[in-house]
């Protein structure tokens, strides 16, 4: 008897029920990652998921060779005749995996459910993405929220989600290994090299992930409703990638924080937690997605699919490239494009910029964001630019438009993170070093700043960007 245990975005072996309903069945088990690209539809990953996702899977494999195990590797356009194939060469019976949520993903899994089981394969999948699966929670009528708050209290007032499970120590092997490919096969490294920034700023696999939880539980779980708005301290888990490949399950993290405030004396209201707030949001994202899923290519508000977007390619590279003229915004920016992930206080400004003050459509900072985000993850990136854009579940008013000077005043008071990403700045003093444009000539030439040659002039003035943006806005019908 042999079971195939079909890997997604869960890579790790701790906490893994597919794995783990393999091993309770007593059978040989053949780990499996299968890369088809082809079927993510619009969404496959992007280039700095793509580096992470071959980081991982290297990671992953080599945990496997210590349990005198491996991790079978396909490549090919369609799973289910890789998962066919496969089952035919090693005689497995059976075939197990953990659900995903993006539409693509889940109407490719009901497809390939069904057609296992009409082949005489037994097939289930399992939880090990979530606290909660998006259809177990719903408002009084019976419907999806689309309100975080009276969500994340129904969430609250369930029981903890189930204590998360051990790795195991062994794994049986198949009487015969499944012919497979190397991982560099996949070719999921870019060709040139443009990586150094994220090997530095990473370690991708369940060791840095066990270790990245370890280090914030230590140092910044008790501050973090302080220190996540600061992007020039390390206030923010940085778990997100980590979560999003699977190294580590939301139920270790939880587990993990309770036992975190208890040992620190706050164990009575540590539900309420800002930290476990946030991976409330996380749920919130998968559940708006699962019961929503044109969000990723369609506001949630309906009324904003007329709103008078401009097409300005030439503004939304500068936005890329951190050439805004704005510090705090080209900071995220570069901060992003070096390392794969950007603060999430830098997020809400880049893209309140990107849509407000450029008035671009929210569509192109998703698009963007995907391919340069180490954890760019459908549910979340899509939350997070439709609250930015004013068209989503639980989105800001689009009235709130964020004054990046003002933002960053508040939130890089010392000017550390524009400093670290923007250095050509980096010599200048407070306040100019956030509005350089408006500092007297004599400390421009002291911090030997030039505008226009050094560093640019802000591409848009802002008060007169955020009148076009709320004339923009009472021009849609009912507005």
């Amino acid at each position: 008897m042999t079971t195939l245990v079909w890997f997604r975005q869960d890579l790790r072996l701790a906490d893994n029920p597919a794995l783990r309903a393999a091993l309770a069945l007593g059978s040989a088990v053949v780990p499996l990652y299968i890369h088809a690209p082809a079927e993510e539809g619009e969404w496959a990953p992007g280039a700095a998921s793509r580096w992470w996702l071959h980081e991982s899977l290297a990671r992953l494999s080599e945990q496997l060779a210590q349990l005198g195990s491996r991790l079978s590797l396909r490549t090919g356009t369609s799973a289910l005749e890789e998962l066919l194939a496969v089952a035919r060469s090693c005689g497995a019976d059976r075939i197990l995996w953990n659900r995903r949520y993006e539409p693509a993903a889940v109407l490719r899994d009901q497809k390939i459910k069904t057609a296992l089981r009409a082949a005489g394969l037994l097939a289930e999948s399992h939880n090990s993405a979530l606290l909660h699966e998006p259809w177990e929670i719903a408002t009084k009528a019976d419907a999806p929220f689309q309100v975080f708050t009276p969500f994340w209290r129904r969430c609250l007032a369930l029981p903890d989600p189930p204590d998360p499970l051990p790795a195991p120590l062994q794994l049986a092997p198949p009487p015969a290994w499944p012919a497979g490919v190397d991982l560099g096969q996949l070719e999921l490294l870019p060709a040139s090299s443009w990586t150094e920034g994220l090997h530095e700023a990473w370690t991708p696999g369940r060791v840095g992930a066990e270790r990245q939880l370890e280090i914030f539980l230590r140092d910044g779980f008790a501050d973090y409703h302080e220190g996540r708005n600061r992007p020039d301290l390390a206030g923010t888990s940085r778990l997100s990638p980590h979560l999003h490949f699977g190294e580590i399950g939301p139920r270790e993290i939880w587990a993990a924080a309770r036992a975190s405030a208890i040992a620190q004396g706050r164990g009575a209201n540590w539900r309420q937690s800002q930290f476990l707030t946030e991976l409330g949001w996380r749920e919130f994202a998968y559940h708006l997605l699962f019961h929503f899923p044109a969000m990723a290519e369609q506001p949630l508000r309906a009324r904003f699919a007329d709103f008078p977007w401009r097409s300005d390619p030439q503004a939304v590279q500068r936005w890329q490239r951190g050439l805004t003229g704005y510090p705090i915004v080209d900071a995220g920016m570069r901060e992003l494009w070096i390392t794969g992930w950007m603060h999430n206080r830098a997020r809400m400004i880049v893209a309140s910029f990107l849509v407000k003050d450029l008035l671009s459509p929210w569509t192109a900072g998703t698009r963007w964001f995907w391919d340069t985000l180490v954890d760019a993850d459908l549910a979340s990136n899509t939350l997070g630019w439709q609250w930015a854009a004013g068209c989503g579940a639980d989105a800001a008013p689009y009235f709130r438009i964020f004054n990046p000077v003002l933002q960053a005043g508040k939130f890089d008071p010392e000017g550390t993170y524009v400093r670290r990403w923007v250095p050509e700045l980096a010599k200048l003093p407070m306040p100019w070093i956030h509005a350089p444009w408006e500092a007297p000539a004599a400390v421009l030439e002291a911090a030997g700043v030039r505008l226009s040659l050094d560093y640019p002039r802000p591409c848009v003035e802002h008060r007169e960007a955020r009148g076009a943006a709320l004339a923009a806005l009472k021009s849609l019908r009912g507005t």
